[in-house]
C-alpha cells in the first residue's frame, strides 16, 4: 500500500466522523434564538472535538507528506489513531449532553487521551521506518507538543471528578496548543 492510499483512506474516516458529529446536533424545538440555549451545550462541546478532529487531520497530512514510505506497523498504527478519534463524535455527544458531569467529562478526556498516544505512536512508527535522520524524523524532533499534551490529560483526567470545569478548560488549553500552527514539518518540505 502507498502512502497515498493511506492517507485517503485516513481523509475518507475522518470526514465519516465529522459527518457523524454533525448529524449529532438535533435541531431545537422554538422559532426564536432563545431555541438555540436547549442546544448550546452539545454545539460547543462540537466545537471543541471539530478543532480536534482538524488538528488530527492537518498534521496527520504532514505526517504522512514528509515520510518517504510505510509499511505493514504504521497500517496497524494508523487504524489504532483511526478507533480512537472514531469514538470521538459519542462521547462528544454525551459530554455535550450532560455538560460538566464528572463520567462524560472524564470518558471524554480518556478518549484525547488515547488519541493523542495512538497519533505518537504513529509518528514514532513512521520516524523508526524513515530513520531518525530522515526529513520526518529531524521535522519531528522530541515531539514535545505532543508529550505535553499527554501529560495535561492525563492531569485532567482526575480533575473532572473534582472540578469538571477544570478538565474541561485542560482540554481547551491542548486544542489552542495545537491550533497554533506547527510549523516543524512544513518548514522542510519543499514546494513541489
Amino acid at each position: 500500500m502507498t502512502k497515498g492510499r493511506l492517507e485517503a483512506f485516513s481523509d475518507g474516516v475522518i470526514a465519516i466522523i465529522i459527518t457523524i458529529m454533525v448529524l449529532d446536533l438535533k435541531i431545537p424545538s422554538g422559532k426564536d434564538l432563545a431555541a438555540l440555549n436547549s442546544i448550546s451545550m452539545v454545539f460547543i462541546c462540537y466545537v471543541l472535538s471539530y478543532l480536534f478532529i482538524g488538528i488530527y487531520w492537518s498534521n496527520h497530512h504532514h505526517l504522512l507528506h514528509a515520510a518517504r514510505d510505510i509499511n505493514g506497523k504504521i497500517l496497524w498504527a494508523n487504524l489504532h489513531l483511526l478507533f480512537w478519534l472514531s469514538l470521538i463524535p459519542f462521547v462528544t455527544n454525551w459530554m455535550g449532553k450532560n455538560f460538566l458531569a464528572p463520567w462524560p467529562v472524564a470518558v471524554y478526556g480518556s478518549v484525547l487521551l488515547m488519541s493523542a498516544i495512538a497519533y505518537f505512536i504513529l509518528s514514532k512508527a513512521l520516524i523508526r521506518h524513515n530513520g531518525k535522520d530522515s526529513l520526518l524524523g529531524l521535522s519531528v524532533g522530541k515531539d514535545i507538543k505532543g508529550i505535553v499534551s499527554i501529560i495535561v490529560y492525563m492531569s485532567a483526567i482526575p480533575f473532572s471528578f473534582i472540578i469538571s470545569a477544570v478538565a474541561f478548560a485542560l482540554y481547551v488549553i491542548v486544542a489552542i496548543i495545537w491550533i497554533i500552527p506547527d510549523k516543524r514539518i512544513e518548514k522542510n518540505i519543499k514546494p513541489a
